[in-house]
C-alpha cells in the first residue's frame, strides 16, 4: 500500500482524529467481539473432550455455546452498526467541507472547473472513502481475530498450527501485488465517472438547448463514448482483480485442507483429541473470511486513495478572494463608489486599463459600451469576484481588500442578468439574500420588498401566493416575472450599492416596461449602477458612462452623450441590431 503521504490521507486522518471516540467504541466492540467468536471453538473442543467422547451430559456445554454464540452475534451486529455510523459521519464531514470550501472558492476557479467533476468528488468519491472507513474497525477486528486464533493454534498444536498459517505471509504478497496493481486502474475508473457526471449535469441542465437544436442524437454520442471509457477502464480493473482475488481466496482454504489430512492422522495416532481437530477446523473457517477480507481491505484502501486524491485537489486550492488579516468595519454612508486606476484582466486578455469612476452616493449611472468592453466586469469587481491587477475599488472611502468578503456582499446587491431561482417557494427564493430570514416569520418584510419590484401582484395570483414552489431554476415563470423576483431578493438585502448587470435584456420589449417600473422604484435615493444595452434603460440613469478600450470614454446624461459622442450612438445601435437579431428569449 502506498504511504499516507503520497495518497493525501491528510484530510481524512484530520476527521478519524475528531471522531476518534466513535471510532474506539467500534473498534472496542470489535475486539470483545473477537474474545466471543474465539470462545465458541473453545466451548465446542471442551463439550466433545469433556462430555460427549466420555459419555458424560452435553446438554449444559450445549447451553454455554448457545449464549456464547448469542453473545457474539448480539457484538457482531452492534460492531456493524458502530463501523457504519461513523463511516457515514465522515462521509458526511468531508462532503460539508468539499461543499463549504468548492462554495467559497473565487469565480475565477469556477470558471474553468466542471460541475460534473465537482458533483463527483461530493458523491461516488466520497463514497468510495466511506466504504473504506467502514472497514477500519471491521478489519482490526479481523486481524485480532487473527491474531487470537494463531496463538491458539499455536498452544494447541504447534506443528499443525505452523502448517495451517503457511499461506500467511503470501497472502500478506498478494495483497500488496494487488495494491500496486490495483490503484491506477481504480484511479482512472472514478476520472472516467467524473466525465460522465460532466456530461449528464451538461446535458440535463441544457436540455432547453439541447431540444432547441434537436441535438438529442449529438448528447447521446457524448454519452455513449464516457460510457464506452468507463466499461474499458472497469475492465482493466476487473482483469486486475481477476487475476488477484482468487489467489487470496484460494490460500486460506489450503490451510483447511490440511487441517483435515495432517490432523486426521494425528487423531489416529493419539496425538490429537477429536474436540482440538473439531475446534482446529472450526478456527481454520473462522480465518477464511477474515484472511480473505484483507484483499476487500486493500481494494477499498486503494480505492479510498484514488479519491482522496480527488479530493485534495479541490480542498488545496486556495480562495484567491479571502478576508484580510485585518478586517475593517463598513463605514456609515450611503453607497459612494470609486474605481481609481484599475487594470485587470482574464489571463491573457486585458479589459480594463487605468479605468477610473466617481460615483456619489445616491447617484444612478448607466454603464455602456461594446460586447466585451468590460461592463459587466465592472459588477464583478465591485462584488469582490476578483480583485484588480492594480488601482482600488473603495466604498465609501474604504478598499474592498480592507473589508470582510461578506460585508462587501452584503454592501453591494445585484441583479444579474441570467436569472437563478432555487427549487424553492417564492417568499424562499427572495429570502435567500438574507441568510437566516425566516420566510414565515418575516412574511411582510418579503412582500415589501416583492412591491418595490413590482412582483407582489403577480405573486398573489400563482396558485399559492407566496408559498407556491416554483421549479428548477424558476422556469415555470416568465422571463419577467423571474427577474422580478430576483430585484426583490436584491432589495430585500437592502444593499447600499445595486447593480442591475442587463436585467431587462432578457425581457420581451413588451414586457421591458413592467422591469423598468420596478428598477425605477428600487433605484430612488440608492447607489445604483445600471449594465445595460436598451436606450429606454439607459435613460433612466442619472449619468451615463462609455467604457471603451478599457477606460470611461465618455460621461454625461442619456440625451448628451446622444447629441455629442458618436461612439455612443455607434455602440446603442450596435446592441439594437443585435437584440433585434436575436438576443432576446
Amino acid at each position: 500500500m502506498r504511504g499516507l503521504r503520497d495518497t493525501r490521507w491528510d484530510h481524512l486522518l484530520d476527521v478519524l482524529r475528531d471522531r476518534r471516540r466513535g471510532l474506539s467504541l467500534a473498534i472496542a466492540t470489535g475486539l470483545v467481539w473477537t474474545v466471543g467468536k474465539i470462545s465458541v471453538p473453545l466451548l465446542t473442543r471442551e463439550a466433545i473432550d469433556g462430555a460427549i467422547d466420555v459419555g458424560g451430559s452435553a446438554l449444559g456445554w450445549a447451553l454455554v455455546i448457545v449464549a456464547a454464540g448469542i453473545l457474539t452475534g448480539s457484538l457482531t451486529a452492534a460492531r456493524r452498526y458502530l463501523a457504519f455510523r461513523e463511516s457515514r459521519m465522515v462521509e458526511m464531514i468531508l462532503r460539508g467541507r468539499i461543499h463549504d470550501h468548492v462554495l467559497g472558492l473565487h469565480p475565477g476557479y469556477h470558471d474553468t472547473a466542471q460541475t460534473g467533476q465537482l458533483m463527483s468528488r461530493m458523491s461516488s468519491d466520497l463514497n468510495q472513502v466511506q466504504m473504506f472507513v467502514v472497514m477500519l474497525p471491521l478489519t482490526l477486528s479481523h486481524l485480532a481475530l487473527i491474531a487470537g486464533v494463531s496463538v491458539v493454534l499455536l498452544i494447541t498444536d504447534p506443528l499443525l498450527a505452523v502448517v495451517t498459517l503457511v499461506p500467511l505471509p503470501f497472502i500478506n504478497l498478494t495483497a500488496r501485488r494487488f495494491s500496486n496493481a490495483i490503484h491506477p486502474a481504480v484511479l482512472a475508473v472514478q476520472s472516467e465517472q467524473a466525465q460522465l457526471s460532466t456530461v449528464v449535469e451538461e446535458s440535463v441542465a441544457g436540455v432547453r438547448v439541447v431540444k432547441g437544436f434537436g441535438a438529442e442524437r449529438v448528447r447521446m454520442e457524448a454519452l455513449t463514448t464516457e460510457a464506452d471509457d468507463i466499461r474499458e477502464v472497469s475492465m482493466r480493473a476487473a482483469r486486475v482483480r481477476a487475476r488477484f482475488l482468487p489467489v487470496m481466496e484460494l490460500l486460506p482454504s489450503l490451510g483447511l485442507v490440511a487441517v483435515l489430512g495432517l490432523g486426521g492422522l494425528r487423531v489416529l495416532d493419539g496425538s490429537l483429541t477429536i474436540g482440538e481437530l473439531v475446534a482446529f477446523n472450526f478456527f481454520v473457517t473462522l480465518l477464511v473470511w477474515p484472511l480473505r477480507s484483507i484483499g476487500m481491505t486493500v481494494a477499498f484502501a486503494q480505492r479510498a486513495a484514488a479519491a482522496l486524491e480527488r479530493v485534495h485537489e479541490v480542498l488545496d486550492v486556495a480562495p484567491a478572494i479571502a478576508d484580510p488579516p485585518a478586517p475593517v468595519d463598513v463605514p456609515a454612508g450611503g453607497g459612494a463608489v470609486s474605481f481609481r486606476s484599475v487594470t485587470f484582466g482574464y489571463s491573457d486578455s486585458l479589459v480594463l486599463d487605468g479605468f477610473d469612476l466617481e460615483i456619489a452616493a445616491g447617484e444612478s449611472v448607466a454603464v455602456v459600451g461594446a460586447t466585451g468592453s468590460g461592463k459587466s466586469t465592472v459588477a464583478r469587481l465591485l462584488l469582490r469576484f476578483y480583485d484588480p491587477t492594480s488601482g482600488s475599488i473603495a466604498i465609501d472611502g474604504v478598499d474592498l481588500r480592507d473589508l470582510r468578503v461578506d460585508d462587501v456582499r452584503r454592501a453591494v446587491g445585484i441583479v444579474f442578468e441570467d436569472t437563478l431561482l432555487f427549487n424553492d417557494t417564492v417568499a424562499a427564493n427572495i429570502a435567500f439574500a438574507v441568510p437566516g430570514l425566516d420566510p414565515s416569520a418575516d412574511h411582510e418584510r418579503i412582500r415589501s420588498a416583492a412591491r418595490a419590484a413590482g412582483a407582489d401582484e403577480f405573486i398573489e395570483r400563482l396558485p399559492e401566493g407566496y408559498g407556491t414552489v416554483l421549479g428548477e431554476r424558476g422556469f415555470s415563470l416568465s422571463g419577467g416575472q423571474r427577474q422580478r423576483i430576483a430585484i426583490a431578493r436584491a432589495v430585500l438585502s437592502e444593499p447600499r450599492v445595486l447593480v442591475l448587470d442587463d436585467a431587462t435584456s432578457a425581457v420581451d420589449p413588451s414586457k421591458e416596461h413592467e422591469i423598468r417600473a420596478a428598477m425605477g422604484a428600487v433605484m430612488r435615493d440608492r447607489t445604483t449602477i445600471v449594465i445595460a444595452h436598451r436606450p429606454g434603460t439607459v435613460a433612466m440613469a442619472d449619468r451615463v458612462i462609455l467604457i471603451d478600450e478599457g477606460q470611461v470614454a465618455a460621461s454625461g446624461t442619456h440625451v448628451e452623450l446622444l447629441e455629442s459622442n458618436p461612439r455612443y450612438r455607434e455602440v446603442l445601435a450596435a446592441d439594437s441590431v443585435r437584440l433585434a437579431a436575436g438576443g432576446e428569449s
